[in-house]
């Protein structure tokens, strides 16, 4: 190599260090901003009046849903609720946790889905949330994962939110509970992200599809806001059909917003780093239409949140290094203020930020490489529908059978 292409390959070094930092300063500054505007729930001044169905698709989590369903029978300032379980198929004993836990209580139902594969088109999460909207009679629909434990109040201060906002949907999300070191390096990313990265004033007051982002764990919609833009029926062969159901809602004129939910909701969504990597490897894919998109965003990433921190340790020079301290402490202390702010650990978690974001790549990676290889399953369930989505919409009235739980 000559010299002239040594000097060149550090003037582009440089630059890139410098870049990444500025990025990586700029993402947090953003954060600060949106921490201003994000809304959270509070406590409930009145009793919410209206009809609230909260409804539970649960495949296989007779090991998790007792703590969830002991916490929706304890929720405060609801005058008028149902809750609905969909046994979806289970091979576990989920329907007899139910029923030992809802007793005679009659504000619970248990719905037997069978175990039969969802029809052409769908995939299994949205046909279940169909079902369990078909048996609906509130005027609010919750949907809740079988692992999200809720505060008393949490429901109602959703209700109340979303009508205060004069919105048709809120996401709340819930704090991530992290044990492992797999979860701990995996699992922050979903609160520093959405909080870091969604400008909140967009999400909040548009009502173009491009500024959605929602959780599937806890969603509370206007009933008919959610059966007028076609509820899961629209998503019903989107692998991440949470985001795809607030932006089809706002498709058809609503207004929706994620919201901060540590405070009413918390989730431990896997215990192991098999789990990490099954759960995030099933859907990172369909986050991008296409394999370019995903390319470039792992590039920004690798040279926001990688090369910066790199070039901290290994450069010889000093002013690239304090450009890389500066790109590495200014993640840091986005990690921080929102693992304070969410109650998600802090330390040493948010000094390991490079290496979530190398983690996030490489399921990224490998969820496109099973995409590709037709090996993504979920549940003993295909992650693909198996037929283009309009092909479900004459399957959308077979109904479920529901019966008190008992």
């Amino acid at each position: 190599m000559s010299g002239s292409d040594r000097r060149l390959g550090r003037v582009l070094g440089r630059a890139s260090v410098r870049a990444g930092a500025l990025a990586s300063a700029a993402v947090t500054a953003h954060l600060a901003v949106n921490l201003t505007q994000a809304r959270q729930p509070v406590r409930p001044r009145i009793p919410v009046a209206e009809r609230v169905s909260v409804l539970i698709p649960a495949r296989d989590e007779a090991h998790r849903i007792g703590p969830t369903l002991t916490a929706l029978l304890r929720q405060e300032c609801l005058a008028d609720v149902e809750f609905i379980v969909l046994d979806d198929g289970s091979a576990d004993d989920t329907a007899d946790r139910v029923r030992a836990i809802a007793g005679d209580d009659p504000r619970v139902r248990l719905i037997h889905g069978g175990d039969e594969p969802p029809p052409d088109g769908w995939l299994g999460k949205p046909w279940a949330c169909h079902r369990l909207a078909s048996q609906a009679t509130g005027s609010v629909l919750v949907f809740l994962d079988a692992d999200v434990t809720l505060e008393p109040w949490a429901i109602a201060s959703c209700v109340q939110l979303m009508r205060e906002l004069g919105h048709q949907l809120v996401s709340p999300w819930p704090r991530q509970v992290c044990d492992s070191p797999a979860e701990r390096v995996t699992q922050p990313l979903l609160n520093w992200a959405w909080l870091s990265l969604m400008p909140m004033w967009l999400a909040m007051r548009s009502s173009n599809p491009l500024w959605s982002l929602a959780n599937g764990q806890f969603l509370v919609f206007d009933a008919q806001a959610y059966r007028a833009s076609g509820g899961h029926a629209a998503v019903c062969g989107k692998v991440i059909e949470d985001v795809t159901i607030m932006a089809n809602l706002k498709r058809h004129g609503y207004l929706s917003t994620p919201v901060i939910g540590a405070e009413i909701a918390s989730c431990r969504m896997y215990t192991s780093a098999r789990e990490v990597y099954e759960g995030y490897s099933k859907n990172l894919w369909s986050l991008f239409p296409s394999k370019a998109p995903a390319i470039t965003v792992a590039g920004l990433a690798t040279l926001v949140y990688f090369v910066p921190p790199a070039a901290a340790l290994v450069s010889r020079d000093p002013s690239v290094r304090r450009w890389g301290a500066l790109g590495y402490a200014s993640a840091a202390l986005g990690r921080v203020v929102i693992a304070r702010r969410v109650g998600e650990p802090a330390f040493p978690d948010a000094f390991a930020h490079p290496l979530s974001i190398m983690a996030f790549l490489g399921i990224l990676g490998a969820s496109i490489a099973r995409h590709d290889r037709g090996t993504l399953r979920w549940k003993g369930r295909p992650v693909e529908a198996t037929a283009l989505p309009a092909a479900a919409a004459a399957a959308a009235a077979a109904p479920a059978t529901a019966h008190r739980a008992r």
